[in-house]
């Protein structure tokens, strides 16, 4: 079997796709999603595809690091969400060659579901009661809010108490049953985050997410040392060598992104970096089915996986125009919040290439950029 040819689909600016076809009837399909910057990801992917048409398929870790050590320059979102699609899309095509699914090549699965978490936002508080509600309904056991508004450097005594009114109304709407997770998104300083962690442990957090930007990583171990709430990072680290320092931090959750993490091989040896410092594993994934499914492989065969993000709303999943790409939608739908393991080949999806080929666009669309605080026109996080 040999490469025939590498292709990338730009669908949305937060949907890439990568097919790799083979000199048979097998194809390997891969999501190089990097939110907003699609366009170089899909550049960087045609370029690697100079070195990929031609060779064995088979060969995935060679491939791998041929394509991440193999030039002067190396690493960073850009490339390493490109090597991401090319990697899940060559563990599709292995899947597929053997007629198993990519979990059965991982070790097989040690478990029978996936725990998943969804997102519960609303603009203008921490988080939304009504949604929170709805999801636990349908069987969810954990949800995820985050602060949606601008944050100064150290900010109000008014805006840390509306913070922890609104948390702890989302926590009498919800019970003590259902697991509640806050993600900063980097947006609070060092001094912030230490407010927020004490001022909210008594919510009893199942963790905070990424409290500092990832440029502040070196700090991370101060957060965790003062708090009892379960510290989480790593959507925005790219390598077991980015995760070292913060899991000798003491981070309890590693959160890598297999569509920009290095795929499903890096993300692997990731998890089991994390093992040996008592951490788990929990991917990051605001995207769609295709990454979506790559997580649901690497959760079953890992051992401290603990929990996977979504955005899909699986409630309308089986009409969804946005995934209307992937046929078999029925296989991907959570029974009481907890994805049942996937038997099928390859990711488990049967992708409508056509389809993909029809809504492809040749531009990604205008970037969008988020920076300005309201107050003043200074520079804020988004």
């Amino acid at each position: 079997m040999r490469i025939r040819a590498v292709e990338s689909f730009i669908l949305t600016d937060r949907r890439l796709l990568v097919r790799i076809g083979t000199d048979t009837d097998l194809v390997g399909w891969g999501e190089a999603t990097l939110e907003t910057w699609v366009g170089p990801v899909a550049a960087v992917v045609r370029q690697m595809s100079d070195y990929l048409v031609g060779q064995d398929p088979r060969r995935i870790t060679a491939h791998w690091q041929v394509l991440t050590r193999g030039g002067f320059y190396r690493g960073g979102p850009v490339m390493s969400s490109a090597v991401s699609g090319i990697d899940q899309a060559l563990w599709d095509l292995s899947g597929k060659r053997l007629g198993v699914p990519v979990h059965e090549l991982l070790g097989g699965p040690v478990r029978s579901g996936v725990r998943l978490y969804g997102h519960a936002n609303i603009d203008g508080r921490i988080g939304d009661p009504v949604r929170a509600q709805e999801l636990a309904a349908q069987g969810f056991t954990m949800v995820k809010v985050a602060p949606t508004t601008p944050t100064r450097f150290v900010d109000t005594e008014g805006t840390m108490r509306r913070l922890v009114e609104e948390l702890e109304e989302l926590r009498a709407a919800i019970g003590d049953e259902v697991d509640i997770a806050v993600d900063l998104h980097g947006r609070f300083s060092i001094p912030q985050s230490r407010r927020f962690l004490a001022r909210t442990e008594h919510v009893g957090l199942a963790f905070v997410e990424e409290p500092l930007r990832p440029e502040h990583s070196a700090h991370i171990g101060a957060l965790v040392r003062g708090t009892s709430t379960p510290i989480a990072t790593g959507e925005r680290l790219y390598s077991r060598t980015e995760f070292d320092p913060v899991l000798r931090a003491g981070i309890a959750f590693a959160q890598p992104d297999l569509a920009h993490a290095g795929g499903i091989s890096e993300v692997v040896r990731i998890g089991a970096l994390a093992d040996v410092f008592d951490a788990q594993l929990a991917p990051h994934c605001p995207l769609g089915l295709v990454a979506f499914a790559a997580c649901i492989q690497v959760d079953a065969a890992t051992p401290n996986a603990a929990v996977q993000e979504t955005v899909i709303d699986f409630a309308a999943l089986l009409d969804s125009e946005e995934h209307a790409y992937v046929r078999n939608r029925e296989d991907w739908v959570p029974v009481d919040g907890y994805l049942p393991v996937p038997q099928g080949v390859g990711l488990g999806l049967d992708i409508d290439e056509q389809l993909v080929r029809e809504r492809a666009v040749e531009v990604a669309p205008s970037l969008e950029l988020w920076w300005s605080d309201p107050r003043d026109g200074s520079y804020v996080e988004w």
